[in-house]
């Protein structure tokens, strides 16, 4: 084996990726593991929804990578993102892969895991707050309650055409809380399908536009309004379908900071 060869033997084993989960929207949500990571990395690899005051977090030396993505237009296609973490931990270098939320709940981290793993790519996840944790609670809307949900399910609202058919009865139940991801252009199949299902046109619903942000906003009503309160949110947003929407104004202590 050549010297060269042998040289870029080395450097592939030291290539490192970090797959970071960047939180909700506010910067003081990230982890003390995942600021560390950024404040180290070689690399820095970012989504449309990572703060400023986060990407300020990163060595002055670091190269910064936007692949941002949102509905309907892709600056950087997902195999083309997966092929970049493998060529730039096979340079040698220590890349922080950052997603906003956390990277195994609709961020596709998983996807972007496999290429490493198939590449013989050392990594690591740090997972994060996700955006139905974090903004539900900056929100004041509990995710569960004993008088309200007895459980919570997290829905994409990308409904692809190759992708597997939700399972709509299984989510009419009126004890449950449903959290969809990314569904605001959906809004009105979404509403379409949980009333065919059985589930109350009255039943209290909200949208959480920007959410954990100093900007967030919340639209809130019954499970009918949906489609056009969603005319009113932009995006990023998360539809929260539940009585426990109806907590809302009681609880949300974030219009007091």
């Amino acid at each position: 084996m050549s010297e060269v060869s042998q040289s870029d033997v080395q450097r592939a084993e030291k290539g490192f990726v970090s797959l970071v989960g960047a939180g909700p929207g506010d910067p003081d949500l990230l982890t003390v593991k995942g600021a560390r990571i950024i404040q180290q990395a070689d690399v820095v690899v970012y989504d449309r929804l990572v703060s400023k005051d986060i990407l300020a977090l990163a060595n002055e030396n670091a190269e910064m990578i936007y692949v941002g993505k949102k509905l309907d237009f892709h600056f950087v296609p997902q195999d083309k993102i997966n092929q970049l973490l493998v060529d730039k931990a096979k340079e040698g270098k220590h890349v922080a892969r950052l997603k906003g939320g956390d990277p195994f709940i609709f961020g596709r981290g998983g996807e972007e895991l496999e290429e490493l793993a198939e590449n013989g790519v050392r990594f690591e996840v740090v997972p994060g707050i996700t955006a139905a944790a974090g903004a539900t609670a900056y929100a004041g809307i509990p995710l569960t309650h004993r008088s309200h949900a007895q459980s919570v399910q997290f829905i994409t609202g990308h409904l692809q055409k190759d992708g597997q058919q939700i399972e709509w009865p299984s989510l009419a139940q009126s004890n449950n809380t449903l959290v969809f991801y990314m569904g605001l252009k959906q809004c009105p199949v979404i509403t379409e399908n949980l009333m065919k299902h059985g589930l109350s046109p009255d039943i209290s619903c909200a949208i959480i536009e920007k959410g954990t942000r100093a900007e967030q906003r919340v639209f809130t009503g019954t499970l009918s309004e949906l489609p056009s309160l969603a005319e009113q949110a932009i995006s990023p947003a998360l539809i929260v379908v539940g009585s426990v929407t109806s907590l809302h104004e009681k609880l949300d202590w974030f219009k007091l900071q």
